[in-house]
């Protein structure tokens, strides 16, 4: 089974990442991975978050989307620093509103969508400022062990 992005999704992706994260100081990442190894993607999703050494952003403001798309398992989830301001519900509403284009097989535009959500709380939470600001964590799109990197044009 292919993967559900081309070269050119992955980029796509990756500059909403990037464009989420030009009004916050907040990170966001993205894993991809073909299952989910855990019976919970959340599970998995923490696992992968402590992995990528998610927790170690000054104000502990990253934010993981996790997708084992052959499973069709997705989670998302944020350190202490977003967890703490964001609403209740709020996680819930936007893997709601991903998984809605997922069940289209829309994965990218629901992924975007998803980025862009966290990305405008991370900007009302977590402005940007140009003096302190640096991006502490790789935009780049993260793969598990069982899906190889898409090759690069």
């Amino acid at each position: 089974m292919p993967s559900p992005i081309t070269p050119a999704q992955e980029e796509a992706l990756v500059a909403a990442i990037k464009q989420a994260e030009l009004r916050t100081s907040g990170e966001i990442r993205l894993h991809i991975e073909d299952k989910c190894p855990t019976p919970e993607p959340l599970d998995r999703a923490a696992q992968v978050f402590a992995e990528l050494k998610m927790h170690q952003t000054k104000l502990r403001n990253g934010v993981l989307f996790y997708l084992a798309w052959q499973s069709r398992q997705f989670a998302v989830i944020g350190d202490a620093g977003i967890n703490s301001v964001v609403p209740d519900e709020f996680w819930e509403l936007v893997k709601e509103a991903v998984i809605a284009h997922f069940r289209q097989e829309q994965y990218v535009p629901g992924l975007e969508r998803g980025i862009r959500l966290v990305g405008e709380q991370l900007r009302q939470l977590f402005p940007y400022d140009a003096a302190t600001d640096t991006n502490e964590l790789d935009d780049s799109i993260s793969y598990g062990d069982d899906t190889p990197p898409k090759p690069r044009r």
